[in-house]
């Protein structure tokens, strides 16, 4: 059973939230006013995840992310946002966090975002001897519009990562949410062509056969069932690059968001791309909008 502790300094509130999570799943549920306190949880329980709220007293939501990265970089941080603080919430991202969830959104959007992280923080480790001979790798992967395929082929993505000591876990697991986004991405809007609404109904659904079904019929039309994800990864000790190509119509990123703009980060709309920006280094699209490639280089060491 995975445990989560839940940080919120509002009694109310996080006795709402982790009522919720005992209702209406499986984890075990912790829970702590602020950061400091959290910080204490956690050498006490060893929680699989943290859930936190940005604005605190003794200790914020910020600090902690950083507390955690430096202490207990192996437990991924999810932020609690509310409308208004995407600055914050951007500066906690880079700081180390794994994700986010909209304060508003709570009973759609958190146990999904919960599962998700949890699925990528436990990826297999059972080739990390051979991986850590490698020095540059390059693979290619032409993928059908089906969502099974996509964890696979992110857990090996953080194998290799790991393999070649480019990054501590914080960042492999955010290589491998960047990475995930662009390819749910390229399915659900690309090749697929859903709308806003339906792929939100979809990505508040962990379970993947449920995840299918949705999608099912959609996999089996003309001309969406034609199409392929191309996906080329390229790694070395020194850079992570990912190219993924859909063949859908393509779209404007620039009608999209930024990652600190008011309300990015409230609802779906260039959710994907507001993680990936934060994440990567670089995020580049084509002239059509069904490419993007995003790049991640290896952090100096501070002396």
């Amino acid at each position: 059973m995975p445990s989560v502790l839940i940080v919120d300094d509002s009694p109310a509130e996080r006795r709402l939230i982790c009522e919720f999570l005992r209702t209406h799943s499986e984890w075990r549920v912790y829970d702590a006013a602020n950061g400091e306190e959290a910080l204490a949880r956690v050498a006490e329980t060893g929680p699989d995840l943290v859930v936190t709220d940005l604005n605190m007293p003794v200790m914020d939501g910020l600090e902690l992310v950083s507390a955690m990265r430096t202490h207990y970089p192996e437990i991924p941080v999810i932020l609690i946002t509310a409308y208004g603080s995407e600055a914050l919430a951007v500066e906690a991202l880079e700081r180390g966090a794994a994700g986010y969830v909209p304060k508003s959104r709570l009973t759609e959007k958190l146990l999904p975002t919960m599962e998700n992280v949890l699925a990528l923080a436990r990826a297999d480790q059972s080739y990390s001897r051979l991986i850590q001979c490698l020095d540059l790798t390059e693979f290619r992967f032409r993928l059908e519009n089906d969502l099974t395929l996509v964890d696979p082929l992110v857990d090996l993505v953080q194998q290799m990562v790991e393999g070649l000591e480019f990054s501590d876990f914080t960042g492999r697991l955010r290589i491998g949410i960047a990475l995930r986004e662009a390819l749910l991405n390229a399915i659900l809007h690309g090749n697929l062509q859903l709308s806003p609404e339906e792929v939100q109904r979809i990505r508040e659904i962990s379970d993947l056969e449920k995840q299918m079904a949705l999608i099912e019929a959609r996999r089996w039309q003309y001309p969406y069932k034609d199409r392929r994800v191309h996906v080329q990864v390229v790694l070395s000790r020194d850079e992570v690059c990912f190219k993924v190509r859909d063949e859908g119509p393509g779209f404007d990123p620039e009608a999209f968001p930024g990652p600190t703009e008011l309300g990015a980060l409230d609802g779906d709309r260039g959710r994907g791309l507001a993680l990936m920006k934060t994440f990567m280094d670089k995020v580049q699209y084509n002239e059509q909008g069904n490419e993007v490639t995003l790049i991640k280089y290896k952090e100096k060491p501070s002396h």
